[in-house]
């Protein structure tokens, strides 16, 4: 019941790239998660799987899911998932770490893209969710029902976005 109401309040809420003002998820939106073909059925995956292309990244880090490590490990051979900074970290359920705490443990820089699976899933995942996009580090949040992405830009003003995919 509370994954309905949610998604009937998304719904409400939801835009998609013709209510975006910010030059830097416009593109995003335009460029990646709306681009064509889908690389996945399942819409956090293939979120996934977008930004792994649209960001170039080289150092990934998947927490909490061994089946999408190693479907990253033979699609994309290149990322590396080495202790370095990382330019995508995702997670396959929101932690109940604060944003703070999690700092202590992964290392990010400004351009990271950090994505959560599930964040509509119960009423406590969409909890720990609305916790993190509360952080001030956080400038950037982006809720895509199925997924949720946050960015620590400094030089954006603090935002957060519902977006339709």
């Amino acid at each position: 019941m509370f994954r309905l109401v949610s998604y009937l309040k998304f719904l409400l809420k939801s835009t998609n790239e013709h209510g975006i003002h910010s030059p830097f998820v416009f593109n995003l939106v335009t460029k990646c998660l709306y681009a064509k073909p889908r690389k996945a059925k399942r819409k956090s995956l293939d979120v996934l799987l977008k930004s792994l292309a649209y960001f170039k990244v080289r150092s990934l880090e998947i927490l909490g899911n061994s089946e999408i490590k190693a479907e990253m490990k033979k699609r994309y051979p290149e990322p590396s998932f080495s202790k370095d900074l990382k330019d995508l970290i995702y997670f396959d359920s929101v932690p109940n770490e604060s944003f703070t705490e999690l700092l202590d443990y992964i290392q990010i820089h400004n351009d990271t893209v950090i994505l959560f699976n599930r964040i509509h899933s119960s009423s406590s995942e969409f909890e720990k969710w609305s916790r993190f996009v509360e952080d001030e580090k956080i400038t950037v949040s982006i809720d895509l029902f199925h997924c949720g992405m946050v960015f620590i830009r400094r030089e954006q003003a603090k935002q957060h976005f519902y977006i339709r995919i």
